[in-house]
C-alpha cells in the first residue's frame, strides 16, 4: 500500500539535507557522464572502422588474374593468364556450398549520349548477383536479371549520377541510351551508398558485353561473397583453397605471387576485429573503473550518512518505529537520489556527445553515440550499489537500542 507520509518524510528528509543529498547524486552524476562519453567514443572509433571498408558485402573475395613470375610447367616468366566463363563454373563446382553470391566481371569504359548529352562511363558487365556483393539499390525499374544474361540482352542499369546527368527530368526507364553508337534500353537506376564514384557506373549482362565488345568468354576478374558464418580464420583458409586450386588449373607455381591476386575482406575485418576488441576491452576496463569509482563513492557517502544520522535513528526508534521502516526511509531516499543522479549523467552524457560529434570527426570519430540500455544499466549497477551501501549500516543502526544512538557523539 502507498504511504503518503512515508514519502513526504523522505522527501522533506532529502530537501532539508540539501548539501549530503547533493554531494551523493553528483558522484553518480559524474560517473555515469563519464562512462557514457567514454562508451561513445568508443563506438565513434568503430563506426569509423565499419565506413572504412564502405558499404560493399564485407565477406568478399576478389580474384585478380596476372602474369607469372616464376616458370613453371612450360609457362615461361610473363605469361598472362586469361580468366574466362568456365573458371567461375570450376570454382562453384569446387566450393558452391561455401560461396553465397557470384559474379565474373568484365570492364569498359564507353562514351555515352542520351538527346545531346553526352559523358564517358565505366560499364560494367556482371551477372545478377552483382546486386547482392556492391549492396545496390534500385531506385526506379529493376536490375539485371538471368533472362538477360541467357539472351544477351541490351539492356542495362544506370547508376542516379548517370540518371541526372543525362537526362534531367525525363524518366530513363523504358528510353535508350548510346553506348559506344549502339543503343541499349535502360531497365532500372540504382543508388550506391558510397556515393558518387559509385553511382557513376553502368551494368550490363556480362554476356551481352562479352559478345558486342570482343565476342569472347573472357573476364577481367571475379567476384563472390563467401558463408556470411564463416569467421575471419575460416574465410581466409576458404581464399588460399581457391587461390590454390585456380594455381593448379593454370598450373602456376604455388610460391607464384603474380600470377593469380586474390584480395579477401576477411584479412581487413580480422584487423579491424582486432582493433576494436582491443579498444572495447581498454575503453571496458576504464569505463567500469570510473564505475567501481562512482560506487565506492556512493558508498562511503551512504555510510557516513547513516552513521550522521545515528542520533535520529534513535529518536525514531523511541518514538515506537520499527528496524523495517527505519531501513526503508534510508534506502528509498538513497535510491531516488541514485535515480535521479544517473539520469541526470544519462541526458549530459547525450548532450555532450551531440554536441561535441561533428567535431570529433577530424579525430577519425565519427557519429558518437551510447545505447540508453548500457547507460541505464550502468545506472541501476550504481542503485544497487547505493542501496546495498545504505542497508548494511542502516540495518546495523537499526539495532541500536536508542538510549546509545542518542549517545552517539
Amino acid at each position: 500500500m502507498f504511504d503518503l507520509d512515508l514519502w513526504r518524510e523522505i522527501f522533506q528528509s532529502i530537501n532539508k539535507n540539501r548539501t549530503r543529498s547533493l554531494l551523493s547524486g553528483f558522484t553518480v552524476t559524474f560517473a555515469i557522464l563519464l562512462f557514457a562519453i567514454l562508451f561513445g567514443i568508443a563506438n565513434g572509433l568503430k563506426n569509423t572502422f565499419k565506413e572504412a571498408f564502405g558499404t560493399d558485402a564485407n565477406n568478399s573475395i576478389i580474384i585478380f588474374p596476372g602474369r607469372t613470375s616464376i616458370a613453371h610447367k612450360g609457362n615461361q616468366v610473363g605469361k598472362r593468364i586469361q580468366f574466362k566463363n568456365e573458371d567461375r563454373d570450376f570454382i562453384l563446382d569446387k566450393f558452391g556450398d561455401k560461396v553465397q553470391f557470384f559474379t565474373s566481371k568484365v570492364n569498359k569504359n564507353l562514351n555515352a549520349s542520351f538527346q545531346g548529352e553526352k559523358n564517358t562511363y565505366e560499364v560494367r558487365g556482371v551477372y545478377p548477383e552483382y546486386m547482392f556483393i556492391e549492396n545496390n539499390v534500385v531506385k526506379d525499374g529493376r536490375y539485371i536479371n538471368q533472362h538477360d544474361i541467357e539472351n544477351r540482352a541490351k539492356v542495362v542499369v544506370i547508376g542516379q549520377v548517370v540518371e541526372n546527368e543525362l537526362f534531367y527530368k525525363v524518366n530513363p526507364i523504358g528510353k535508350y541510351i548510346n553506348l559506344g553508337g549502339i543503343p541499349y534500353k535502360v531497365v532500372g537506376v540504382f543508388t550506391d551508398d558510397e556515393g558518387d564514384n559509385e553511382e557513376k557506373v553502368i551494368y550490363m549482362p556480362i554476356s551481352t558485353t562479352q559478345f558486342i565488345y570482343g565476342n569472347n568468354d573472357f573476364v577481367d576478374l571475379m567476384h563472390l561473397t563467401y558463408n556470411p558464418e564463416m569467421n575471419s580464420d575460416q574465410a581466409l583458409a576458404f581464399g588460399n583453397s581457391i587461390k590454390r586450386s585456380l594455381k593448379e588449373k593454370f598450373e602456376v607455381a604455388r610460391n607464384d605471387q603474380r600470377a593469380i591476386r586474390l584480395f579477401n575482406m576477411a584479412q581487413g575485418t580480422k584487423q579491424a576485429d582486432i582493433m576494436t576488441f582491443s579498444l572495447t576491452v581498454i575503453i571496458l576496463v576504464i569505463g567500469f573503473g570510473t564505475l567501481i569509482a562512482g560506487i565506492v563513492g556512493i558508498s562511503n557517502i551512504m555510510i557516513f550518512i547513516v552513521k550522521e544520522r545515528t542520533k535520529e535513528i534513535g529518536i525514531r526508534k523511541a518514538l515506537g518505529a520499527s528496524p523495517r521502516s527505519i531501513v526503508s526511509i534510508i534506502l528509498i531516499e538513497s535510491i531516488i537520489i541514485t535515480a535521479v543522479a544517473g539520469y541526470i549523467g544519462l541526458l549530459a552524457g547525450v548532450g555532450v556527445l551531440e554536441l561535441v560529434g561533428p567535431s570529433l570527426e577530424v579525430y577519425f570519430i565519427k557519429d558518437p553515440g551510447v545505447s540508453n540500455s548500457l547507460v541505464i544499466g550502468a545506472t541501476i549497477t550504481l542503485v544497487i550499489a547505493g542501496a546495498i551501501a545504505g542497508y548494511l549500516p542502516a540495518k546495523k543502526a537499526s539495532k541500536i537500542k536508542p538510549i546509545v544512538a542518542l549517545r552517539n557523539d
